[in-house]
């Protein structure tokens, strides 16, 4: 394990700025996250929210976000086999599901390609990636329903996609922000987010 006070290695904190350098379009809140310990000697995290229930600046407090990922980076200066290299980024996507998609066959395929297409269009260069794309359901019942319930109620049903995936930059030069920048668009598309420059169509008032 690294010595505590001594500080962390150039090639680590250059990858660092370049993750939190990047500045994503406004409909997404980023905030800094505790890495999780123990994964590597050197580790950083951030996470990314969105709602489509918000298009304000990107400083909502999002407290149950329709959509929202965690982006963790990985550096082991000693280089870890399984990760063909030193760095190795960690990423975690859940999103809410409209009820008709539950349950299809090509949805596992379809959030793959979310990923797959936001390294590619960044330009990301990556390595050994792997991951899951899960379904789950979950109801809530009680005190942990959105407005109590009562008896006879019907309970709150949420239906949501997680995905769940890792992968080694190969950038050669330890910056990282394509990997940043495809990142949040997953999390866009995720999301149902339009392309940027998109405009909405808008129902005509009635």
């Amino acid at each position: 394990m690294p010595d505590p006070n001594s500080p962390p290695p150039a090639a680590f904190r250059s990858a660092v700025r370049s993750l939190a350098s990047v500045r994503p379009r406004p409909e997404l809140v980023v905030r800094p996250l505790e890495a999780p310990p123990r994964l590597a000697p050197y580790s950083w995290a951030t996470s990314v929210e969105a709602d489509i229930g918000h298009r304000g600046d990107g400083t909502d407090d999002l407290d149950e976000p329709d959509t929202s990922g965690r982006l963790i980076l990985l550096h082991d200066p000693e280089g870890q086999e399984r990760w063909e290299g030193t760095f190795r980024l960690v990423c975690f996507v859940q999103a809410r599901l409209e009820p008709g998609q539950l349950g299809d066959d090509m949805l596992p395929r379809i959030g793959w390609s979310w990923l797959t297409d936001a390294l590619d269009h960044a330009g990301a260069g990556f390595t050994a990636l792997g991951g899951t794309v899960t379904q789950t359901s979950s109801v809530r019942f009680g005190g942990l329903s959105a407005d109590g319930g009562g008896p006879g109620d019907t309970p709150p049903r949420e239906d949501d996609v997680e995905l769940r995936a890792s992968w080694s930059p190969t950038e050669s030069d330890g910056d990282l922000s394509r990997h940043a920048v495809a990142f949040a668009s997953l999390v866009s598309t995720a999301a149902g987010l339009p392309p940027v420059g998109a405009v909405p169509l808008s129902r005509s008032p009635g």
